[in-house]
Parts: C-alpha cells; sequence; structure tokens
C-alpha cells in the first residue's frame, strides 16, 4: 500500500517561480539533496553505486534543422545487465529533450523534477523559459545531486533544445558538479561515449540533414556497443533499437523503430560488403 503524505498548503511566501527552489526551500525532505550522512559507507559494506542500476552511453548531435538525441537500452547493476528496454531520452517540453547517464533512480527523479520545473515556470511566467534558462536549472539540478555523486550515484545528463531566436539547435553538457558547457556540434557521455564520440568526429560536418545525422547517431550507438559491455547494441530479434527523440522548430518528436531499423539493415549490409 503506497503510503501519501500531504505536505500541507503551498507557502503564500515564496514568489519566485522556480519549482525546484520552492520544493529545497520549503520542502527539503520531499527533494533530492541528500547529506552525505544519509548514505552507507563505502567502506564498510558494497558500494552503493554497484546496487543500482545504471544507463550509460548518451548521444546529441546537431543538423541543418536541429538536434537528434538517442540513448542506447541497457542498464548494468554492478556486472550483470538489469534491463534491456531502459528509456534514456526523455521529452521535457515541447522543445527540449534530455539524455540521462548514470545512476538510474537518481536520473530519473532528476528527469520528472526538470519536466516540473519547467512546467511550473510556464504555468508563473505565462512564458517558456528561454534555451540557456532550461539549461542554467538543469545545472542548479545536477550541483545538487552533488552528494549522492560522492557514494557513486553520478548523473550526467546531455540537454538539447531549438532556440527561436537563434534559429538553431543547442546541445549542453555537464559535469557531476554541475558545471553547465555548450558543444557546438554534438556530444557523447556514458560508459561508451568516448567510442560513439570518435564515430561522430569520423562523420560528422556542417548542413547534415536529418537522414544523415540519424544514420551518424546510430552507427556511433552501434559502435560503442562493439566496444563497451555496458552499451546495448540494436536487438532486431526482440524488437530493442535505441532511443531517439528529433528537436526542431516544429517541436520535439519521436523517431519510430520501424525507421530505425532499415537504417541499421543498411548499415550492416555495407559492413559486410568490406
Amino acid at each position: 500500500m503506497t503510503v501519501v503524505v500531504d505536505p500541507g498548503p503551498l507557502p503564500t511566501n515564496f514568489l519566485g517561480s522556480s519549482f525546484y527552489d520552492l520544493l529545497i526551500s520549503h520542502y527539503p525532505h520531499l527533494g533530492p539533496r541528500l547529506t552525505p550522512s544519509e548514505f552507507p559507507s563505502s567502506g564498510s559494506t558494497p558500494p552503493l553505486a554497484m546496487a543500482v542500476p545504471h544507463g550509460t552511453t548518451i548521444l546529441a548531435v546537431r543538423y541543418a534543422s536541429g538536434v537528434i538525441v538517442a540513448g542506447d537500452r541497457r542498464a548494468t547493476e554492478g556486472y550483470q545487465i538489469s534491463g534491456r528496454r531502459i528509456e534514456k531520452v526523455y521529452k521535457v517540453d515541447e522543445w527540449s529533450a534530455m539524455a540521462i547517464a548514470g545512476a538510474a533512480g537518481p536520473c530519473l527523479e532528476m528527469v520528472r523534477l526538470f519536466q516540473t520545473e519547467l512546467e511550473h515556470y510556464e504555468k508563473i511566467e505565462g512564458a517558456p523559459l528561454s534555451v540557456d534558462g532550461k539549461a542554467n536549472k538543469l545545472a542548479q539540478m545536477v550541483k545538487g545531486n552533488l552528494p549522492a555523486a560522492f557514494q557513486g550515484l553520478l548523473v550526467i545528463p546531455i540537454f538539447a533544445g531549438f532556440d527561436h531566436r537563434q534559429q538553431t539547435g543547442r546541445i549542453f553538457k555537464y559535469d557531476v558538479a554541475g558545471g553547465r558547457y555548450e558543444e557546438t556540434d554534438y556530444h557523447a557521455t556514458g560508459s561508451g561515449g568516448k567510442d560513439a564520440k570518435t564515430t561522430i568526429k569520423q562523420y560528422f560536418k556542417q548542413g547534415l540533414n536529418e537522414q544523415e545525422a540519424l544514420g551518424v547517431a546510430l552507427e556511433a550507438l552501434f559502435n560503442a556497443a562493439e566496444e563497451d559491455v555496458a552499451t546495448g547494441s540494436p536487438d532486431p530479434a526482440r524488437g530493442i533499437f535505441p532511443t531517439v527523440k528529433i528537436v526542431t522548430a516544429q517541436g520535439i518528436s519521436d523517431v519510430p523503430p520501424a525507421r530505425i531499423e532499415p537504417v541499421y539493415a543498411a548499415f550492416l549490409d555495407k559492413r559486410r560488403e568490406r
């Protein structure tokens, strides 16, 4: 049975438009900001990070009309595969996506909090937050997870959005301390991120169209899966393919498996001819 604790009425003395600040300042017990003392010591017990599922390789590639954000589907728990269908790429609002790598629980909590933060801001202010503002809000949340990161519960997101002022897609990466950095063309992270980035670097060029960028992203994940045990490869037998979202001026959309599978089939045919 789920016990729901009523947090009581909303405070009348909070005038900001940030749901995250409201949560942390008035209901800290409901927020993600835990202290190191709340975690078991890694010296006397198995490392906490080994006991929870972890998501791995995610990437984003900018192209002529926007940004493609993609992630493989595997989650690992220590040396075991704990999930083959985990979602690592999420819509956070109509023009933004977030991909997650790291400890699955804190990652998913951060996704939900970020979605609420942007919806709350838009309702209070009557307009959506700018792309830079969204990237800064996410940096604040990553910084709030720092105590958990010291225990190995890392959250390493990629944020991508379409900037209507600049009429282009934009990509942001983060470090565990909440540092926010913008990438001009592409980025990949997670255990297979280095291998994925090597592939993207090989094929990326300015002005890629959507199909070309999709091919680069999918091949990068495939090559990462060949080198990294924690990255899942496409699995046609089970119908498992990477999660891919496209962010453009028209909004955010999913790339269905029916469009991904032929790309991989063509890629494998080409590889067999070598």
